[in-house]
C-alpha cells in the first residue's frame, strides 16, 4: 500500500509538469476539531481516546491544467495529544490504563481541485485527494515512541479571493481521514502494552483553514 501511494503521488506530479500553464504556491493554517477514536473489540480489551484540537499548518505546490482543473502536492502538519483510556484483558490482569499520548500527524497528499471562477476576484473551488498520513505517537510515561503510515483521503471546498494580480486569500473547510490510523501496535506498542491489542480505529478530522496563494509568473511572460 505504501509503494502504491508513493507511486500515485510521483506519477501525478510528473504528469502535470508538462501540462501546467500556471503554477501556484498555497499556504495553509487553521483550526482542527477534536476527534474521538475508539474500539471495543472484546469484553476486556478496548481503547477510548480523543485526538485533541489545535493548529494545522502547511503548504502545497499546485499545477493548473487548461480546462481540467488543478493538481496539488500538499504537506500538512499537526502537533497535538490524545488522552486515552484502555484495557487489555491479557496484559497486567486487565488493569485499566490512562495515558495522554503525544501525537504528531503529517499529511502528504495529492489533491485534485476544480475551480469555478465568478470573476477576476472570487474563485470558488471544490476537490478531493488521496495520500498518506504519517503518525508519530509517544508515551510520556515511558519515553518510548512509534511511527506508522496509513492510507489517507480528504475532501475540501472554499474560495480564493484575489487581492492582487498574484496574491489571494484562501478560505476553506476540509475533512481528512486516515484508514485504521489509531490503535493496535502503533498506539499501545509505544507503552509496551502490545500482545492482545490488535484492533484499529479510523480517524476523521474536520478543519477550518485560511492562507495565502501566490501565483508565480509564467515562463516567457
Amino acid at each position: 500500500m505504501k509503494k502504491l501511494i508513493f507511486s500515485l503521488l510521483f506519477l501525478g506530479a510528473f504528469s502535470t509538469l508538462s501540462l501546467a500553464q500556471e503554477l501556484r504556491i498555497n499556504t495553509y493554517a487553521g483550526y482542527v476539531f477534536k476527534d474521538r477514536v475508539d474500539s471495543y473489540y472484546s469484553n476486556s480489551s478496548y481503547f477510548d481516546g480523543q485526538i485533541q484540537d489545535g493548529l494545522r499548518w502547511g503548504a502545497g505546490i499546485e499545477y493548473h491544467i487548461p480546462n481540467r482543473g488543478a493538481i496539488e502536492i500538499q504537506y500538512l502538519r499537526q502537533d497535538t495529544n490524545a488522552p486515552t483510556r484502555y484495557q487489555d484483558g491479557g496484559i497486567f490482569n486487565g488493569q485499566i490504563q490512562n495515558t495522554d499520548f503525544d501525537v504528531a500527524i503529517n499529511w502528504l497528499m495529492l489533491n485534485g481541485t476544480r475551480y469555478f471562477p465568478i470573476n477576476d476576484l472570487i474563485e470558488p473551488f471544490g476537490g478531493m485527494g488521496i495520500g498518506m498520513g504519517i503518525f508519530n505517537i509517544g508515551n510520556p510515561d515511558t519515553g518510548k515512541d512509534n511511527t506508522g503510515t496509513k492510507f489517507a483521503w480528504n475532501i475540501r471546498g472554499g474560495s480564493n479571493f484575489w487581492v492582487a494580480d498574484n496574491i489571494a486569500i484562501r478560505l476553506q473547510a476540509s475533512l481528512f481521514s486516515a484508514t485504521q490510523a489509531f490503535g493496535g501496535g502503533l498506539y499501545f506498542g509505544t507503552g509496551g502494552y502490545g500482545g492482545g491489542l490488535s484492533s484499529y480505529s479510523s480517524m476523521y478530522q474536520f478543519g477550518l483553514e485560511g492562507g495565502l496563494v501566490f501565483r508565480l509568473p509564467q515562463a516567457g511572460k
